[in-house]
């Protein structure tokens, strides 16, 4: 079969072997995947990755269970826990002591004609959204964590840093709890979609940042830049919370001692909430078809790769 890997470079591979399967694992017929900022930084070196990439998907399943018959529409959970670690115990399989990732770590990802995943990731798709919107349910996901572990009540000012493909998935979630939300843009289409949604926007080249120092009870740091780390320690009050959001490429320099003065909360946010995801595409409560930038065959993934790449440019898909 086909599979999109990277092995020090990017390449299609055309006689990738069909997945094995364990016992508790579906095998799926990849629909639509989409290419996440982690895909882009792993094909520079982020993680030392080896494999076939792929994290975002919605596919149909090929051969199932009692449960899960062929043909249901799926997306699902990308940690492959154990189940018998203190944490999977705990309930909290995202934070498996022996966790495999999909299409990240020790275990083959969706960029192919067909993938493997433990039914216990699965989630069945509603009819009413379609493909190009269930390939956004791991990163909307990703969006709710926010919310799921910290209270943002409508009093607070929550300000959002970035405006990327999960940035704007973030800002649609936070809108929801009624706050006062404002996003710290660079680009005009991110800042077109915002004003389109309803969501305020600070320019990031305005002189207004300076007037943003200890202003938010929140912030959700979603750059993974070291100046957006700065940027939200600038901003937080004391005693407030910064969410970060973004993985790190390198390590970035903070004031620490202001974290300690101000008594400043640091919440590390990764992996949410499958069905809450799925719900509000279903009631249509986000917006995610206006961030497609671009679909290709998966024939053309390294095309789609270098799309992705630009500056600028939000989601792109690709489709086996």
């Amino acid at each position: 079969m086909r599979a999109l890997r990277y092995d020090e470079h990017l390449h299609l591979s055309h006689d990738e072997p069909a997945p094995t399967l364990d016992a508790d694992e579906a095998l799926i017929k990849v629909r639509l995947g989409g290419i996440c900022h982690t895909d882009l930084e792993l094909t520079r070196g982020y993680m030392n990755f080896r494999g076939v990439l792929g994290h975002e998907f919605v596919g149909e399943i090929v051969q199932g269970n009692e449960q899960w018959m062929k043909g249901t529409r799926v997306v699902g959970e990308i940690n492959i826990a154990c189940q018998r670690c203190e944490y999977c115990l705990m309930g909290i399989p995202s934070q498996c002591l022996h966790r495999r990732t999909l299409g990240l770590f020790d275990y083959a990802g969706t960029f192919a004609d067909q993938m493997k995943l433990p039914f216990a990731n699965l989630y069945a798709v509603p009819d009413s959204v379609p493909d190009n919107w269930a390939v956004f349910a791991e990163p909307l996901a990703a969006a709710l964590q926010v919310i799921d572990q910290v209270q943002i009540k409508p009093t607070m000012r929550v300000l959002l840093i970035g405006a990327g493909k999960l940035g704007l998935l973030i800002a649609q979630v936070l809108k929801h709890t009624g706050c006062d939300l404002s996003v710290i843009v660079r680009r005009d289409k991110p800042k077109r979609l915002l004003e389109k949604w309803g969501i305020p926007t600070i320019d990031s080249r305005s002189e207004s940042l300076d007037s943003l120092r200890q202003s938010a009870h929140v912030v959700v740091e979603a750059t993974g830049s070291e100046e957006g780390f700065a940027l939200a320690l600038n901003s937080v009050r004391a005693r407030g919370t910064i969410v970060l959001k973004s993985t790190y490429a390198d390590l970035p320099r903070a004031n620490l001692t202001k974290v300690v003065v101000d008594e400043i909360t640091v919440v590390g946010s990764r992996c949410g909430p499958f069905e809450p995801a799925l719900r509000l595409m279903e009631r249509r409560q986000v917006d995610v078809e206006s961030m497609i930038d671009g679909c290709y065959s998966l024939d053309h993934a390294e095309e789609a790769f270098a799309l992705a790449a630009q500056s600028g440019v939000l989601k792109v898909l690709l489709q086996p």
